[in-house]
């Protein structure tokens, strides 16, 4: 059965990923077509005023905003889906007070917010001509570290919130581990190094500027679609997992049903 579950994972995943691309490359491309206008034009007041120099790119926008950011929202989405159904069998084997679709939607808001939307707090995503190159591993290294603290603190804030709730009851011992959650996460946030490579104006040797910092409501408005993005995802992926698990577990419960009562 595990097994079937990890496939229904893998195909919600896909879906998912499917719907997140089409709401991206329909509204995220022309916030990130203004950052390439922005980053472009930075270019040239540069090569105007012989300020740097630049490199050829090694893929056209055309592949970046097509087959680039698809594939790699599919990867992502089935790696997504794939660990959801595991993580659904596990928690399914211990918790028999909620449904399979219930419990499905849970464990995707859950996922949606330990995995992304906490790690979003701290390092959020930014657009093209944000960032520096020299920094990337880097600023990767400290995002994956905060996806993984924050992965790891909520599980033990699940487990927590059981061995609370037999000295001080459910309600209580959630709102315990819950605050728990809370001050470990914002401890880790605090030792983690901030990133703000957001470009400022542009100045010449005179100090005189030459072009203007980047747009704040652009990068408000990419940071806000890739929020909506991942809500997709994960919204996709926890109601199509419920619809096909609940769908084979009832049939599976049937089944049994019909076999104990024939025997």
């Amino acid at each position: 059965m595990e097994k079937r579950l990890i496939a229904r994972g893998l195909l919600a995943g896909a879906i998912g990923a499917l719907l997140a691309f089409l709401f991206a490359r329909v509204c995220a491309e022309p916030v990130i077509g203004r950052a390439i206008a922005f980053e472009d034009g930075r270019v040239d007041a540069e090569d105007a005023h012989g300020l740097h120099e630049h490199g050829a790119e090694l893929f056209t926008r055309g592949v970046q905003a097509n087959a680039g950011l698809g594939f790699g929202v599919l990867i992502f989405g089935v790696a997504m889906g794939a660990l959801f159904g595991v993580l659904f069998c596990l928690v399914a084997a211990r918790v028999k007070s909620i449904g399979p679709q219930q419990l499905s939607v849970l464990l995707a808001a859950g996922a949606f917010g330990a995995v992304y939307v906490v790690p979003f707090v701290k390092y959020p995503p930014n657009p093209p001509a944000v960032g520096q190159a020299d920094t990337i591993r880097a600023r990767t290294g400290w995002y994956l570290v905060m996806v993984l603290a924050s992965v790891v603190l909520a599980i033990a804030a699940v487990w927590l919130a059981r061995r609370l709730a037999a000295r001080f009851g459910a309600w209580n011992g959630r709102l315990l581990a819950t605050a728990t959650y809370l001050v470990a996460i914002a401890a880790v946030m605090a030792l983690l190094p901030a990133v703000d490579e957001t470009p400022g104006p542009l100045r010449d040797a005179s100090g005189v500027i030459v072009y203007q910092g980047f747009p704040a409501d652009v990068l408000y408005e990419f940071r806000l679609l890739s929020l909506g993005t991942q809500l997709v995802l994960w919204a996709t992926i926890g109601v199509v997992f419920a619809t096909l698990a609940g769908r084979m577990l009832g049939e599976r419960a049937e089944s049994g049903q019909a076999r104990s009562m024939a025997a």
